[in-house]
């Protein structure tokens, strides 16, 4: 595969990730609040994913992909993204795990309102990151 396909996939995906973040807000304002950490979390995912595909990487879980995000982006990277980004995923990942799976998990309002927040500010910040690579 080549350049023009990895590109158009990170663009596809981000494109993706901007719909379930819109998803997350829906569901934020419908009280709906453990479905808007888990889309919330998703949009995450799917923009580390665009990520990848600029630089043709992909991943099969969502630990690999963290891992990957970490050590391409951070660690070899140019300090668009940092260890604050790192550390915003990787808690948004542990909401939406206890979202998920843990039956008594009760969240609130505000930390669901955080975990959106936190979802369009790393699309956004994705989105501008792909947008200068042409």
């Amino acid at each position: 595969m080549n350049n023009e396909y990895y590109f158009a996939l990170s663009k596809a995906r981000i494109e993706r990730a901007a719909e379930l973040y819109e998803e997350s807000k829906m569901l934020l304002e419908k009280e709906a609040y453990k479905s808007a950490n888990n889309r919330a979390f998703y949009a995450i995912e799917k923009s580390i994913k665009a990520l990848l595909a600029t630089e043709q990487v992909e991943v099969t879980t969502h630990n690999g992909g963290l891992k990957q995000f970490n050590f391409i982006f951070i660690h070899k990277g140019d300090g668009t993204f940092t260890s604050d980004d790192y550390r915003e995923i990787a808690h948004a990942e542990q909401i939406r795990n206890a979202s998920d799976y843990d039956d008594f998990y009760v969240t609130s309002k505000q930390e669901a309102k955080e975990q959106v927040d936190a979802a369009k500010r790393f699309v956004e910040k994705v989105k501008k990151y792909i947008e200068g690579l042409n």
